[in-house]
């Protein structure tokens, strides 16, 4: 069985194991995408990092857990977003503002808005925390 999308996956066990009071999950979903996500998250002060076990069948991920996370999950359909409409998909995707973080892929690389904002570049939105 294959995911259709493993971010989307990934953040629902984060979520899930978070209104649990998990303090760590191991998950068999490992890209470059979900590992940069996760860095951005860790580096926010959001998730406590993670750690890739060596697996034969392919690396593993285990995820420490701080109990800092309200909600996060991805956003569908991904939008493209300008560099001064970044308000809108604030109100949208976050409860208030300086809140939370959404997180955008833009042509320098996946990034917070608050980075895009400074940098004055627009990109497509992937997902949202707080």
């Amino acid at each position: 069985m294959s995911l259709n999308d493993p971010l989307a996956a990934v953040l629902s066990v984060i979520q899930n194991a978070e209104l649990r009071a998990k303090r760590e999950i191991t998950t068999k979903s490992n890209s470059t995408l979900i590992r940069t996500v996760l860095d951005i998250m860790t580096a926010q002060g959001y998730l406590g990092g993670y750690e890739v076990i060596p697996d034969s069948k392919g690396d593993l991920l285990k995820i420490k857990i701080d109990g800092k996370i309200n909600k996060v999950g991805v956003i569908k359909p991904r939008f493209q977003i300008k560099k001064g409409s970044f308000e809108r998909f604030e109100k949208r995707y976050l409860p208030a503002r300086g809140f939370g973080i959404l997180i955008i892929s833009t042509n320098q690389g996946l990034m917070t808005h608050e980075e895009a904002k400074e940098k004055g570049i627009g990109g497509t939105l992937v997902s949202y925390c707080y």
